[in-house]
């Protein structure tokens, strides 16, 4: 979404606003999944510099609009933010 954005020239403030006004108002869950850009080597290029600092303050804007919030690294799942009692499904295979 958020490459498409800046691809079309549009603008990521803008758009992030329009999507946290509207997310209260919806009557079913809404689940977002994204990369974590920040972790890593700082790219060598502006549009790539930019990506991860949008993606980066994206993330945060929608995490703190979030009831949970969980972090995944190598298949582990990090409960960052959920209410009290929130208790992660048990996935068996």
């Amino acid at each position: 979404w958020l490459a498409n954005l800046l691809h079309s020239g549009a603008d990521p403030e803008v758009a992030t606003a329009a999507l946290l006004e509207v997310l209260p108002e919806l009557s079913n869950p809404v689940v977002f999944v994204s990369n974590e850009v920040g972790l890593g080597i700082v790219p060598d290029n502006h549009l790539a510099r930019q990506f991860r600092d949008l993606a980066g303050l994206l993330n945060q804007r929608l995490a703190a609009a979030a009831q949970v919030v969980i972090f995944t690294a190598a298949g582990l799942p990090l409960v960052l933010k959920a209410p009290v009692g929130f208790q992660l499904p048990i996935v068996t295979r």
